[in-house]
């Protein structure tokens, strides 16, 4: 008799104190299809979707897989208690496990840290015989993945895209990021023939658009052509997130537009210099932004961005001008967080030497309340700029200029009126003081 192994995607708690449900989820996560394909066929595998399904607590699983992601490890916490309660073996991994081992292992049995490639097998076999070690990691020194079991989410209310992944880790050393502080700049890509297999895949499955995971593939641009020139060859569609110095280099940007790329997220960080130079990204330029920006949509490809704010070069002028330069670049999809000194990462360490963390409850952190003192404003000001923030972003006609009323809206009708239903949708969310956020 197969042993069954149950893989849960938690949702993060909402301001409710419930967990975020949703009717579709978009954005499937990599983490589970992986593990589930990296497990041996003597086990059978259950993927639950938390975000779109209940979490089966009444499962007759041997072993319970749980993965952490930023303020949603407060509900994997949570569950993996629950199936502790009932008896059942639990491990946990993902990026906050792996940046806080020792908080995450009073909740579960044993912790997988970092990349499971080198180690999953391992846990599986020492599972089996009921003698699971505190914590599992193995470094990897190359980036070689077999194809994700996609077959185990197909039958849930996802997206019309799947997740491919180009490479992994980041060498750049920003000291909020939890990538940077995980892999100590190693990054690992993958050839172009197995990243090809894994999107031939998506394509046999009936699907013709796909989201390409790189944190940082722009690093090598002629890798990054080489892989466009391919992927252009299948006739699909598909996003991807990279450095915005991309918008620099006119004949890659041509042919990403050609190989069906439509949209392109970017860590943007900051408006403020000062604040970038303290996160640890003094090499981003806030100046040269706009015209970036500009050169991309001019491409074809539109734009989305993730920024924080918070940092010690921010002040309450810096963050209110935030707005003006979301609507005067024409980003559509922009999402903001308080920068927050995640455990595990520099900025805590940094944080907690200054004596400047005001609020030492790390399970109530959410990135939506400040819960450090920064250099400019109080941390309740902070809260309420952040707020201010998203309503100003959010606003009716910030909406309509950022997606209907442009030149895009033109070229791009079908799009354009997608990205005008997520603004409003983002704009319901913020409402209820719901941070939006990619699901």
């Amino acid at each position: 008799m197969k042993r069954k192994l149950l893989l849960i995607q938690p949702s993060p708690y909402g301001a409710d104190g419930m967990p975020i449900k949703k009717r579709k989820l978009y954005f499937v996560g990599l983490a589970l299809p992986m593990l589930a394909a990296l497990t041996p066929e003597d086990w059978e595998v259950e993927i639950c979707l938390e975000t779109i399904e209940d979490v089966p607590f009444d499962s007759d699983a041997d072993l319970v897989g749980i993965s952490s992601m930023g303020h949603g490890i407060i509900r994997s916490f949570d569950i993996a208690r629950r199936f502790r309660d009932a008896g059942k073996t639990v491990i946990m991994g993902g990026y906050m496990a792996s940046l806080m081992p020792e908080e995450t292992l009073k909740h579960c049995d044993s912790v997988l840290i970092g990349d499971a490639e080198g180690v999953w097998g391992e846990v599986l076999s020492d599972a089996a015989v009921g003698s699971l070690k505190s914590f599992y990691r193995c470094e990897i020194d190359v980036l070689n993945t077999p194809l994700p079991r996609y077959d185990l989410v197909l039958n849930k209310n996802i997206g019309d895209f799947l997740p491919v992944q180009a490479g992994r880790g980041c060498p750049n050393s920003c000291s909020f990021c939890s990538i940077h502080c995980l892999y100590r700049g190693r990054y690992y890509r993958r050839g172009i023939p197995d990243v090809m297999r894994d999107i031939r895949h998506v394509r046999s499955l009936g699907f013709r658009k796909f989201l390409l995971l790189d944190d940082n593939i722009y690093a090598d641009p002629e890798y990054m052509m080489n892989l466009c020139i391919e992927i252009g060859k299948l006739g699909m569609q598909w996003m991807s997130q990279c450095s915005i110095s991309i918008g620099e280099n006119k004949d890659l940007l041509r042919v990403l537009a050609e190989s069906g790329c439509t949209a392109l997220s970017f860590g943007l960080e900051s408006i403020s210099p000062e604040s970038l130079k303290a996160m640890g990204k003094g090499w981003a330029d806030p100046g040269e932004y706009s015209e970036l920006i500009a050169a991309i949509r001019d491409a074809g490809i539109d734009v989305s961005t993730e920024m924080v704010v918070g940092a010690d070069g921010d002040t309450l002028e810096s963050i209110d001008a935030t707005a003006g330069f979301i609507s005067e670049t024409g980003i559509v999809l922009p999402r903001f967080y308080i920068l927050t000194p995640i455990p595990g990462t520099d900025f805590f360490e940094e944080m907690k030497r200054e004596n400047r963390i005001c609020n030492e409850e790390i399970y109530s952190y959410n990135g939506t309340e400040a819960v450090h003192v920064p250099s400019n404003m109080t941390p309740d000001q902070l809260t309420d700029a952040y707020w201010a923030l998203y309503e100003k972003v959010f606003s009716f006609w910030s909406i309509l200029k950022r997606t209907i009323f442009n030149r895009a809206a033109l070229r791009r009708p079908a799009r354009q009126f997608f990205y005008l239903l997520a603004n409003l949708y983002y704009r319901s969310q913020v409402r209820q003081r719901i941070a939006p956020n990619i699901y």
